[in-house]
Order: C-alpha cells, then sequence, then structure tokens
C-alpha cells in the first residue's frame, strides 16, 4: 500500500512508521522538523510541513494513496482546536485525492454509542470535562468529523498509552471498567492491521493490554 501518515514524528506515529516500512509499505510522512526525525528508508518520503496547513496536507497525501493515518496530539503551543483544524484539512485533501480510508488515533475519554452505559466512566469523562474541556471538546468534534464524512473510518481509542515494546497481547472492543493502558507499538500495529485487512471500519473501538 502507499500510505500516509499525519504525527509520523510522534510517540507513536514514529512506531506507525517503521512497521508500515517493515510491512513493504511505501510512506509518505509529514513532519515539521525533517532534519530532527530520525527515520530513513528507501521508501519513506518526508513531507516538511504542519497538518494545521492545508497545503502541507494536501502534498503529503499523494495521488494513489491507499491509506491515511492520524496520530496526532495536543502539544505545548499547539491550538486548542489543532485536532478538528487537521483533521478538516486531511479529509478535504483526501477528498481532493480519491483516498477513502483513514485510521485515526483519539484519547479514551472520547465516548462511543456503543460503549455500556458504565457510571464511573460517565463520572471521568465529567471530571475530564471539567480538568481538560477544551482538549476533550476537540476530540470529540474531530470524531463527528469522521462518522459524519462517508469515508472509511475507524477511530481507534487509546487509554493510557506507555512505552515499550510490541507485546501483541491487547484487548480490542468496547469500554470496560477499571485502570487500562496499551504500548504505543502495540496501538501503532492495530492501527496498521485495521487498515491491512479492512477492519473496523466505521468504529471507534477502545484498545487496552490484554
Amino acid at each position: 500500500m502507499l500510505v500516509s501518515i499525519f504525527g509520523a514524528s510522534g510517540r507513536t506515529g514514529r512506531p506507525l512508521v517503521q512497521q508500515a516500512l517493515a510491512a513493504g509499505h511505501a510512506v509518505t510522512a509529514l513532519v515539521r522538523t525533517p532534519e530532527a526525525f530520525p527515520l530513513t528508508h528507501a521508501n519513506l518520503t518526508v513531507v516538511q510541513g504542519d497538518a494545521t496547513d492545508p497545503a502541507a496536507v494536501r502534498a503529503a497525501i499523494p495521488d494513489g494513496t491507499d491509506a491515511v493515518f492520524v496520530a496526532l496530539g495536543h502539544a505545548d503551543g499547539s491550538p486548542k482546536d489543532v485536532l478538528t483544524m487537521s483533521t478538516r484539512h486531511i479529509l478535504a485533501a483526501m477528498e481532493a485525492s480519491g483516498v477513502r480510508r483513514i485510521v485515526n488515533l483519539t484519547g479514551g475519554g472520547v465516548a462511543s454509542p456503543k460503549d455500556p452505559p458504565f457510571l464511573p466512566a460517565k463520572i471521568v469523562r465529567g471530571i475530564m470535562r471539567v480538568v481538560a474541556g477544551p482538549l476533550l471538546k476537540d476530540s470529540e468534534r474531530q470524531h463527528a468529523l469522521l462518522a459524519q464524512s462517508g469515508l472509511d473510518w475507524t477511530n481507534v481509542r487509546g487509554p493510557r498509552l506507555t512505552e515499550g515494546p510490541e507485546t501483541g497481547e491487547i484487548e480490542v472492543g468496547y469500554l470496560k471498567l477499571g485502570p487500562a493502558s496499551v504500548s504505543r507499538a502495540d496501538v501503532a500495529r492495530f492501527m496498521l492491521n485495521a487498515a491491512e485487512r479492512g477492519e473496523w471500519i466505521g468504529e471507534a473501538p477502545h484498545i487496552t493490554s490484554a
């Protein structure tokens, strides 16, 4: 496949790039500072730019792209609506290039109608709205954009993301009670598998370590 990765230099984006290349895919990565990006490969094309810049986003989704991966997050100094803004540009660029498949990474605080109606989960989300209201709202608006796009989208919801190697030991489904974490490498593998296998289309699966 020819794939585009946004957030490629991030802590989840980097293993996603490595895994995609190892699987034989050609990767276009949008990176703000290419000289600080440590990965090189014959099948890797690095595009300099920011996901809030529509021209840079369009350049990072060349015609013929099979799938787009988004692993963006809120960083110091970024706009509070960075996910919403970037996703609008990405979806517009996908439409211009005729790309239908997008796999996005979001936080575990984003709700899905398929989640069981756990009262503790609602309480946690209420706390999040107080502590990080604008950021959660941005993630929720991003989810709404994906759900309304008409594309083949998957919105992967991760809880606390940890460093460390890929384990392959994960549980995927809808929200469960209890503390949860998962390695970024395992999340990257799940995202890549979802695109390769055409799984979880139109879904917002919650992923945790087994």
